[in-house]
C-alpha cells in the first residue's frame, strides 16, 4: 500500500482547504512581489536625487544597496525559517510582509544616500516573503502537487515582477520617486492584511524525537544533493542580480530623452516578468512529469544565451524582443529549483531548507550587483552582461550534474 507524505495528510484534514489556501497565498504575494518592485525601475535615479551627483559612483551606489540587503537577509533567513519551522509559517509570512510595508514606506521619506542604505539594511533583517510564502505553501498542498503549487507561487513572482516596475515607472514619471514609495508601502499592507485574514495553517510542532533530528541548524546538509542545491540558488542568483542594477543605466543609453527613462525601464522589466509569468506555471507543471534536472539545464542555457545578447543590443525595440526570450528562459528555472529542494527534503524541515537556499539566494542577490556595478563602472554596461552569461554556463551546468535527485515520502 501506499504511504501518504505528511503533505498529503495535512492537506487532507478537515477544515484544511489547501486550495483556497494556495491562491490566497498566489494573490498575497502577487501583492507584496508589486510593492517590492515599485522601486525597481529608479533607485538608479533616486539615488542622483539623494545627491550622488558623480556618475561613475551612481552604478556603484545602486550596487551597494542591492547587496547590502540581500548580504543581511542571508545571514537572517536561516533562522527565520528555523522559528517558521517551530512555531509555524503563517506568522513569518507576516512578519515579512508587514516589515516590508514599514520599512518601503520610509524609503520615501530619507534625506540622504546614508539613510536609505540603513533602510536597506533593515529590510533585508525584516521581509524575505518569498521564502516564507514558499515554505508555507510547501507544508500545505499534497506532494504530487508540489510542482504545480511552486509555479504558481512562481508565476505570482513575475507577475508582481511585471505590473510592479511598470506601474512604478509610470508613478515615478508623474507623481515622483517619493510618493511611489508610499504607495509600495500600501499595497504590501494589503498582502499582509490577506494573509492574516484569509490563509489557513494548521500547524502541529513535530514530536521531540522528529524535532531532535531537524532541529539541528546543519543537519539539512546530510540529505544529498542539498549542498549542490544551495550552490546552484547561490549561481544562479549571483549571475542574475550581476546585471540588475545596471541595466537601468544601460537602458537610458538606448532610451529617447523625450520619453520618460523611468517608464520605459519599467516596460522593460514588465516585458521580461510578463513573458516569466507565463512561463514559470506551465514549467513548474512540465517539471513534475519530465524531470526537474533536464528543464533547468535547458532553461539555464537559453537564460545565459539571452543575456549574452542583451550586451550586443543597439535599441530599445531589441531589448524588447530580449527581455520576451530571457523572461521565457528564466521563468521556469526557480520553480524547479524550490520543488527539487521539496522533494529532497522531509516537511518537517522545510522552513529550515527554504531558509537555507533564501540565505545562498541572497549572498548571491548581494554579490552580484556589488561586483556587477564595479564592473560597469570600469568598462561600461555591456561587458557585465557577456561576463555573466559565460559565468552561468561554466558554473551552473556542472553543479546540476553533480545531484542526485532522491525523493521522500
Amino acid at each position: 500500500m501506499k504511504m501518504s507524505s505528511p503533505q498529503d495528510a495535512s492537506a487532507q484534514e478537515k477544515g484544511q482547504p489547501w486550495q483556497l489556501t494556495l491562491y490566497i497565498m498566489f494573490a498575497a504575494q502577487l501583492l507584496s512581489i508589486i510593492g517590492f518592485a515599485f522601486s525597481l525601475p529608479f533607485i538608479p535615479f533616486y539615488i542622483r536625487e539623494l545627491g550622488v551627483t558623480d556618475e561613475r559612483l551612481v552604478p556603484i551606489w545602486a550596487g551597494v544597496l542591492a547587496a547590502s540587503s540581500s548580504l543581511v537577509m542571508a545571514f537572517f533567513s536561516p533562522l527565520w525559517g528555523w522559528l517558521a519551522d517551530r512555531y509555524g509559517r503563517k506568522i513569518m509570512v507576516e512578519r515579512a510582509m508587514f516589515g516590508g510595508a514599514i520599512i518601503t514606506f520610509a524609503m520615501g521619506l530619507v534625506g540622504d544616500i546614508w539613510q536609505l542604505l540603513l533602510l536597506r539594511l533593515l529590510s533585508g533583517a525584516t521581509t524575505g516573503t518569498i521564502a516564507a510564502s514558499i515554505a508555507l505553501v510547501s507544508s500545505i498542498v499534497p506532494q504530487k502537487k508540489l510542482g504545480y503549487s511552486l509555479g504558481l507561487m512562481q508565476v505570482a513572482v513575475f507577475l508582481g515582477m511585471t505590473l510592479g516596475p511598470w506601474i512604478g515607472g509610470l508613478l515615478a514619471d508623474a507623481i515622483g520617486f517619493r510618493h511611489t514609495f508610499t504607495v509600495g508601502g500600501v499595497i504590501l499592507l494589503l498582502g499582509g492584511a490577506l494573509v492574516l485574514f484569509g490563509a489557513r495553517e494548521r500547524f502541529h510542532l513535530p514530536a521531540k524525537e522528529a524535532l531532535g533530528k531537524s532541529d539541528r541548524f546543519f543537519s539539512l546538509l546530510a540529505y544529498g544533493g542539498f549542498p549542490a542545491m544551495m550552490a546552484l540558488f547561490f549561481f544562479f542568483n549571483f549571475s542574475v542580480h550581476f546585471v540588475m542594477p545596471i541595466l537601468p543605466l544601460f537602458i537610458e543609453t538606448m532610451c529617447d530623452p523625450l520619453r520618460g527613462v523611468a517608464s520605459t525601464t519599467g516596460m522593460l522589466f514588465a516585458i521580461s516578468g510578463g513573458a516569466a509569468a507565463l512561463a514559470a506555471g506551465g514549467i513548474g507543471y512540465l517539471s513534475d512529469r519530465v524531470g526537474y534536472k533536464p528543464i533547468l539545464a535547458v532553461n539555464l542555457i537559453l537564460t545565459a544565451v539571452s543575456l549574452l545578447l542583451h550586451g550586443m543590443a543597439q535599441s530599445i525595440t531589441q531589448l524588447v524582443l530580449l527581455r520576451v526570450l530571457y523572461g521565457i528562459a528564466a521563468g521556469g528555472i526557480l520553480p524547479t529549483m524550490n520543488a527539487l529542494v521539496g522533494r529532497l527534503i522531509p516537511p518537517t524541515s522545510y522552513g529550515k531548507a527554504y531558509g537555507f537556499t533564501a540565505a545562498t539566494t541572497c549572498l548571491g542577490m548581494a554579490a552580484g550587483p556589488f561586483f556587477g556595478g564595479i564592473m560597469a563602472s570600469y568598462l561600461g554596461y555591456r561587458w557585465p552582461f557577456v561576463a555573466v552569461s559565460v559565468m552561468m554556463v561554466l558554473v551552473a551546468l556542472p553543479v546540476i550534474a553533480s545531484i542526485r535527485h532522491r525523493s521522500h515520502g
